[in-house]
């Protein structure tokens, strides 16, 4: 497991997916601003790919999130669309209602941060999140993260278009200790 100061990340368990298909998946709002497409039903027992890990893809690394106290489920968090050439990835990640406003979105980024240049030896992280997602925006800046654009009305969600922030993060900035 990787360890931050609030929260584990480790491999997904099986008794992880009904939880999160139920408090992050099948909440149509939320999956709605999480998710690059329109929201769908997903049939229980099916395997959703958002949420059973395929340890033959290599781009795509999914981790359950644990509180360090006591190991309840808290979120899910992942570093995707990894780039071994250029050394790139993002990262995404979605707390439970009942985890968010306690500080462990700025966590995750960080120990995020930490197996992506340490542990992968990856030059750059990037992270995209809708204008509106404060909490994103506060843990990414809080972790060093730079905005470096907006992608003007580019997400479709829940009837009208949101600006997308675009952040990223560069080895050489990056300071371990940066969250506080």
């Amino acid at each position: 497991m990787l360890k931050g100061n609030k929260v584990g990340l480790r491999a997904r368990h099986e008794d992880d997916i009904p939880v999160l298909r139920a408090e992050l998946y099948d909440d149509v709002v939320n999956a709605s601003r999480a998710e690059g497409g329109p929201w769908r039903p997903i049939t229980p027992g099916s395997q959703d790919p958002r949420l059973v890990v395929d340890d033959k893809e290599q781009g795509h690394v999914p981790f359950s999130v644990v509180e360090l106290d006591g190991g309840t489920l808290v979120g899910t968090a992942t570093l995707w669309g990894i780039d071994n050439h250029n050394r790139s990835a993002h990262i995404g990640l979605g707390l439970l209602p009942s985890a968010r406003g306690k500080g462990y979105g700025t966590d995750v980024v960080a120990v995020l941060c930490h197996y992506g240049f340490v542990v992968r030896g990856l030059q750059r992280l990037q992270i995209e999140t809708l204008s509106d997602n404060t909490a994103m925006l506060r843990s990414a800046e809080g972790n060093g993260f730079v905005r470096e654009g907006v992608l003007r009305s580019s997400a479709w969600v829940m009837g009208e278009f949101l600006d997308e922030v675009l952040l990223g993060l560069l080895v050489q900035d990056w300071k371990p200790d940066s969250q506080g």
